[in-house]
């Protein structure tokens, strides 16, 4: 396999994991409700979703660490196949709640095995130096792409199918169902993967735990990881901040909830596209600051004034507090891409194949916190105090956050890392790699 086509494959398998989160992101909670459940109800199954993936997040992790990344990912791909299957014909409570258990676990099976797969591929075809940003650029961008599609083919799709056919709002899943069975098609034949060596499943089972510890004592002693976990907690904050509070002032300006929520669809669709955008340019922000770290700190700047911005405007109405909201989300979401593509590059030369899975999940787990506590905090700060307060302290934090990067110790001009601290390893185990699967 050359590095072309590894990064072909990589895109393609990137868009095709999204596509079905992206189709029913706008009829989900709408055909729950016109199936009977009621807003408590519909609550209780996302909360089921959450909780599944969190806990499974770091042993699926491991698993792909351990058992290999192809694997993992075609048992995603099959398990969100009966999840979105499942979706289409749920009418009762419990059959919902069965089918945010699958998706939780789906999601925590798809979370670093693709980006996992890539890098280990262009490792063992260029070796440790090889250059990651254009590819996991392009995945992040067709991850995006993926969602903006879906998003919007997820709204059209019940207005154009038949309702003599099938009940519209399930058409979505069906479709995601269809777009997952056809990732399962490609993760089996299109990404070859080294030979792991043989283990009984016992064996496999032992190994799992230990390499999960292993990856956490590596995110919490290496000297760059625990920086980049830092700044998953902040971008966590950062996109709670815009989910929790964006709907509620889009529907304001608007006039109606039904409004709003169209706004709202236009301008998450405009954001996916801003974070294909900021992807695309992560490796020239890179290159133009003078390295990963710097560039990092340019895209956390622009996502702290785009949010700063929306503080600053939450006192428009009409059509200037529409189209000032709209520009503002958009360019956070540039800005979140371009940083978010080189930590993810940062993380991944911070690591070995053996622990890179775990360490990305860690990653999203610390994510996964700032947006807990960003919850918890940012809504009832809003209530109290308004929008503006609640947006002003996320762009303070969002700012102060720049400081993670500041003196990063990683050498300049994005070589790969040979410093032992750095890397977690041993001095021959992080010089750059000529051959093997890296």
């Amino acid at each position: 396999m050359t590095a072309r086509s590894a990064f072909r494959r990589y895109l393609l398998v990137s868009f095709l994991t999204w596509l079905p989160v992206g189709l029913m992101a706008a009829s989900m909670v709408l055909l729950m409700t016109e199936r009977g459940l009621g807003l408590a109800q519909i609550g209780l199954v996302v909360t089921v979703f959450s909780l599944v993936a969190v806990s499974l997040e770091l042993p699926t992790g491991g698993f792909a660490d351990v058992v290999g990344r192809r694997v993992v990912l075609a048992a995603s791909a099959a398990v969100t196949v009966a999840a979105l299957a499942l979706i289409s014909v749920s009418t009762t409570f419990w059959m919902f709640v069965a089918c945010g258990v699958l998706k939780g676990v789906a999601r925590a099976l798809s979370s670093g095995p693709a980006t996992s797969w890539y890098v280990d591929t262009l490792h063992g075809i260029e070796g440790r130096d090889a250059d990651l940003k254009p590819g996991l650029a392009g995945g992040s961008a067709m991850e995006s792409v993926a969602l903006c599609a879906g998003v919007l083919a997820g709204g059209a799709l019940p207005l154009l199918v038949p309702p003599s056919l099938i009940f519209p709002l399930a058409a979505p899943p069906l479709v995601g169902a269809v777009a997952a069975l056809v990732l399962l098609v490609v993760v089996i034949f299109a990404m070859p993967e080294p030979a792991h060596e043989r283990r009984s499943f016992g064996g496999v089972l032992r190994e799992v735990p230990a390499t999960v510890a292993g990856g956490i004592r590596l995110a919490l002693r290496g000297a760059v990881l625990r920086r980049l976990m830092l700044a998953a907690v902040v971008s966590g904050v950062v996109l709670t901040s815009i989910e929790l509070l964006t709907p509620g002032r889009l529907a304001e300006l608007a006039g109606t909830a039904e409004s709003g929520s169209l706004a709202y669809a236009v301008v998450a669709a405009l954001g996916f596209a801003g974070s294909a955008a900021g992807s695309s340019l992560a490796p020239r922000a890179a290159r133009l600051a003078g390295g990963s770290a710097r560039g990092a700190i340019a895209g956390t700047v622009l996502t702290a004034l785009s949010v700063a911005a929306l503080a600053a405007t939450a006192g428009l109405a009409g059509v200037a507090g529409l189209v000032s909201a709209g520009l503002a989300y958009v360019v956070l979401f540039v800005g979140l891409a371009v940083a978010g593509v080189l930590c993810l590059e940062m993380t991944h030369r911070a690591v070995t194949a053996a622990e890179r899975t775990t360490v990305t999940s860690t990653s999203s787990l610390s994510l996964q916190g700032g947006g807990a506590a960003a919850n918890l905090a940012l809504g009832a700060l809003a209530a109290q105090a308004g929008l503006p307060v609640a947006w002003g302290i996320t762009a303070a934090v969002a700012l102060a956050s720049v400081l993670v990067f500041v003196r990063m110790p990683l050498p300049p001009g994005d070589q790969a890392v040979t410093d032992p601290e750095v890397t977690g390893s041993s001095p021959d185990q992080a010089l750059p790699a000529r051959s093997g699967s890296g």
